[in-house]
């Protein structure tokens, strides 16, 4: 049987769990004119959420059921613990011509599809850099979501950073890189300040410097089309400061133990996913 296609240009979002991912997600979707906010939904009973997300038009219901009722495509943004219970409890109040959507962290397509009792439902791993608009989002297309669904659901994410389509299995290790990696990076600005300040500088000047260059590091290999290895090899002059510096991470096993992060996170992912 077909699926009843979603209208792009009137369905209604609504966001089951209304935190902070889920006002990045509906503020970076109204700021970048992907939808106007009088076509989001959500539920909280909290006033500081309800406030975050009528600040910028957002209509927020009293629960959850109202925002199933309503509307066409609905992203389950809660925490894993309860996932279960949430999607178990609206279940006879979803219906096929919904597309179902998941930012569950270790939570699989096949489980939440037999929760919901339907599978037009597509997982997507987005990360926090998604409250300032450059998250990395990956994305799964569950049983019987069509390729405009996914479509459909790439334009949304977009509105928050970049997107990938990959196959369900690879999300345990896109979680250890994209998913916990922003944490590995903020723990490298902090050492990078306090290098700058062992070698004399004013804290908040070594905390911008530090911030600033991972940012334009980052930009120059998102946008150079240049392996980062060549834009190293760039950087460093023959006998100068920079391969100085490299020798010391190279000598302190720096790619190693990045390496070893991402394998370590990504094998927690799995176990967290199969508990």
């Amino acid at each position: 049987m077909a699926m009843t296609p979603i209208s792009s240009d009137t369905f209604k979002l609504g966001f089951i769990g209304a935190g902070k991912m889920a006002e990045s997600i509906a503020r970076g979707v109204v700021n970048s004119g992907v939808l106007p906010p009088s076509r989001i939904r959500t539920a909280h009973l909290g006033l500081p959420r309800r406030e975050a997300f009528q600040s910028f038009g957002v209509s927020v219901f009293d629960n959850n059921v109202q925002v199933v009722e309503d509307c066409d495509v609905i992203i389950f943004s809660v925490k894993p613990q309860i996932v279960k219970d949430v999607v178990l409890q609206l279940s006879p109040k979803l219906s096929k011509k919904q597309l179902l959507v998941s930012v569950v962290a270790g939570t699989k397509l096949k489980d939440l599809q037999e929760w919901a009792g339907q599978s037009r439902f597509i997982r997507v791993m987005p990360n926090t850099p998604a409250a300032v608009g450059v998250a990395a989002s990956v994305i799964s297309l569950g049983g019987t979501a069509t390729e405009e669904d996914g479509d459909l659901i790439e334009r949304l994410f977009g509105a928050i950073g970049k997107v990938w389509r990959a196959d369900e299995k690879l999300f345990d290790a896109i979680t250890g890189l994209s998913g916990s990696g922003p944490a590995y990076i903020f723990l490298a600005i902090e050492a990078l300040a306090d290098g700058g300040v062992a070698a004399g500088l004013p804290r908040e000047l070594a905390k911008g410097l530090a911030a600033q260059t991972v940012l334009g590091a980052a930009s120059m290999a998102v946008n150079s089309g240049k392996h980062p290895a060549q834009l190293k090899d760039d950087v460093a002059s023959p006998g100068g400061t920079t391969i100085a510096g490299i020798h010391e991470l190279e000598k302190g096993g720096f790619r190693g133990t990045l390496i070893n992060a991402v394998v370590a996170a990504a094998k927690r992912g799995r176990e967290l996913s199969q508990s």
